[in-house]
């Protein structure tokens, strides 16, 4: 059941996060642009991760927005989750180095989710992150039992993040309040990660 709040302040727990998720959609293929990739660059399938080499791309993509979910998993349930039947995982490489991910759950073949997708520092800009989503696009939408695909991303992400959804033809359609542990305060991040949300260590609830 859906639970939906009311309007007005609602205090966290002491330790937590809150963020405000938008769920984003579309239900038809673009045009194919004809871009070529950028220079240096090819799409990888992943086969299989190691635990490891996840976890620091995912730290290096995401630590600096708080991407949380998968820091939060032990290592049965991430190896679960990564090699789950229909989730496909792809890369993109430029001089022999992993420059990204990008994460599809196949899992009901009509209604398809973009799980992740994010870029290293060094490889924002330049068009490498249209490229890499028009690839996402080729992939989902040559598979006929596709109807839709959609992601969700959150405030506590890139400004940019957004945005860019919806050039590429996403159109929000849900949000919702996402509350969990901050990773920074039980060990799973740095404590520097994300300067951008203010790391509250000894809470107090306030009298709402």
């Amino acid at each position: 059941m859906t639970r939906i709040l009311p309007d007005g302040y609602h205090a966290l727990a002491p330790g937590k996060l809150a963020n405000v998720v938008t769920f984003l959609e579309t239900t038809a293929p673009p045009a194919p642009s004809g871009r070529p990739a950028p220079a240096g660059y090819r799409l990888e399938r992943v086969e299989r991760w190691t635990l490891a080499e996840f976890r620091r791309l995912y730290v290096e993509i995401g630590a600096r927005w708080l991407w949380t979910s998968r820091m939060l998993m032990s290592d049965a349930v991430l190896a679960e989750r990564l090699h789950r039947p229909g989730t496909e995982a792809y890369v993109p490489v430029s001089d022999g180095k992993v420059m990204g991910i990008l994460e599809l759950d196949f899992a009901d073949p009509a209604d398809v989710e973009l799980s992740f997708f994010g870029l290293v520092p060094e490889a924002i800009g330049g068009g490498v992150g249209r490229w890499l989503m028009e690839e996402a696009f080729r992939i989902v939408w040559s598979r006929p039992e596709t109807r839709r695909l959609w992601l969700h991303t959150c405030h506590f992400d890139s400004p940019q993040a957004l945005p860019f959804y919806v050039r590429m033809g996403f159109s929000p359609y849900a949000r919702a309040v996402e509350v969990h542990d901050d990773p920074r305060l039980i060990g799973r991040l740095d404590p520097a990660a994300g300067p951008h949300v203010p790391v509250i260590a000894e809470a107090r609830l306030p009298d709402l």
